[in-house]
């Protein structure tokens, strides 16, 4: 029976080449661009084309660039996709053998992977950015809040006494690891995959090297199959990208529960805060809940990204190409609008004292300090210490006190637990328990205590001042190969 259908199938076209089509002009058309200029200096640079065919191609590729208005195309399954289409105006323009000689040496496999390698290190760089701006910006606000008293939490309960920029101080440490892991994993961005051809390179004579340079990468990837068939740079990407919006995730759910009413120990400013359509009183800080499903969202895009992966043949693919690469780019459009919602958002708050006080007292945070003091000053073990303490907390919570003013209840707890009377008086109590106290003596290496802090924010400072260092070396490389390749290509379009 003779096959009468011809390609494309109208439903095979509008469900997947005309998508596919509208993402190569929407994100890859540019790169794909930049990929014939390097080819063809290559290819004229060894002698593999001639100078005279070099500048006919040249002009022909500059005609097609400024005459084609990439965003009004529609596609029509004339031409299978974008690359063909190109072709086909080659071709067009200087005949069917000199416009299909751009093609020698190189395939769709090593040029679809160029190019998503060129569209997501666009992307990344700039959520790098992004994530060194936010960083900059919790530094600034750590420091401005280093004596800003805060409850800390564990277990969703008042735990301890410390400073909203301890807290904040953590939170840098998390992101500066994550900023420095998104950047790790980008150098597997930086390899080429140009020259590889199909799968096994080419029998002519190549520079692999030369192309790699004039696109911005730092080499070429060594192992041609690997250039098609490893989506290692896909999945430790996304992996990478993950992360931060997980733990940024945890850092917003804490703003949310700091700023519950019953809490209030976080302050938003009107600015960021949406009124009830019915209820008056309410202050809600709705921002905080964009922040969450924002960061989760993009948690689960990039977890899609990765899942896709799993369980694909280990060679030229679709699943890791056209619609699935631009499927995963909606995880740096929402990670971007978190990281920007968030560095405008953190620096804005501000710590409510009359609530940390509250909190403070109504759960006795500093009575570690009174165990540790006890062991010092009353030379106790730390459980009997701990046991005087634990007693002491009982006794001013059970009778609505603050800690502060418990000192009879301490000094009753701590004759039962010794049999003798304490050597501290009122006033060595109070200061024993006070939250300045308690962040001022936890001086060590890490702690709240301000010389400590002031330590670690500078030694954030040091690694943030490397990340921007990495990141402009970056953004120096693709400028400088984008001015050669420009200088390069238009020789070739001024040669007699």
């Amino acid at each position: 029976m003779t096959d009468q259908s011809t390609f494309p199938d109208p439903t095979y076209r509008d469900t997947v080449l005309a998508p596919l089509f509208e993402g190569v002009k929407a994100h890859f058309a540019g790169h794909m661009a930049a990929i014939n200029k390097a080819h063809l200096v290559m290819l004229v640079e060894t002698g593999i084309l001639s100078a005279e065919q070099g500048v006919k191609i040249a002009d022909a590729l500059a005609a097609v660039d400024a005459e084609t208005d990439i965003a009004s195309l529609t596609y029509t399954g004339e031409h299978e996709d974008y690359f063909f289409f190109v072709e086909a105006e080659l071709k067009r323009r200087l005949g069917a053998d000199l416009g299909g000689m751009l093609h020698t040496a190189r395939s769709r496999n090593d040029m679809d992977h160029t190019v998503f390698k060129m569209a997501l290190r666009q992307r990344t760089d700039a959520m790098l950015a992004a994530m060194i701006e936010l960083a900059e910006a919790l530094i600034a606000k750590a420091a401005q809040e280093r004596d800003t008293l805060i409850v800390a939490y564990t277990h969703g309960q008042p735990a301890q006494g410390s400073t909203f920029g301890h807290y904040l101080a953590a939170a840098i440490e998390v992101l500066l690891s994550d900023i420095a892991r998104l950047g790790q994993a980008r150098r597997a961005l930086d390899l080429c995959p140009m020259g590889a051809a199909a799968i096994t390179t080419t029998g002519f004579p190549i520079v692999r090297e030369r192309v790699a340079e004039l696109l911005g990468f730092s080499a070429a990837k060594r192992n041609s199959y690997g250039c098609i068939a490893s989506v290692d740079y896909i999945t430790g990407l996304y992996s990478a990208l993950k992360l931060p919006f997980l733990h940024l995730g945890r850092l917003i759910q804490d703003m949310a529960f700091w700023s519950a009413f019953e809490v209030g120990q976080l302050y938003v400013p009107n600015a960021l805060v949406q009124i009830s359509s019915i209820m008056p009183q309410k202050r809600n800080p709705v921002p905080i809940e964009h922040l969450r499903h924002l960061a989760s969202t993009t948690v689960g895009r990039c977890e899609t990204m990765i899942v896709t992966m799993h369980n694909t043949p280990f060679t030229d693919m679709n699943d890791s190409e056209g619609e699935v690469q631009t499927a995963g780019f909606a995880s740096f459009e929402s990670g971007a609008r978190v990281i920007a919602l968030l560095t405008a958002f953190l620096p804005a708050c501000r710590i409510d004292e009359d609530a940390v006080r509250r909190n403070a007292d109504a759960a006795c945070v500093t009575i570690t300090e009174l165990a540790d003091t006890l062991v010092r000053d009353e030379s106790l073990s730390f459980r009997q210490a701990h046991e005087i303490a634990a007693n002491t907390s009982r006794r001013v919570i059970a009778d609505g006190k603050p800690l502060g003013d418990g000192y009879a209840a301490f000094t009753s707890a701590f004759e039962n637990e010794t049999g003798r009377e304490t050597i501290l008086d009122e006033k060595r109590f109070a200061e024993a328990v006070s939250l300045q106290t308690f962040v001022a003596r936890r001086d060590r290496f890490g702690g709240p205590a301000p010389a400590a802090l002031d330590a670690a924010l500078a030694a954030y400072e040091d690694d943030l001042t490397r990340l921007r260092a990495d990141l402009r070396s970056s953004a120096d490389q693709i400028a400088a190969a984008d001015a050669a390749l420009a200088t390069h290509f238009n020789a070739l379009r001024e040669t007699a």
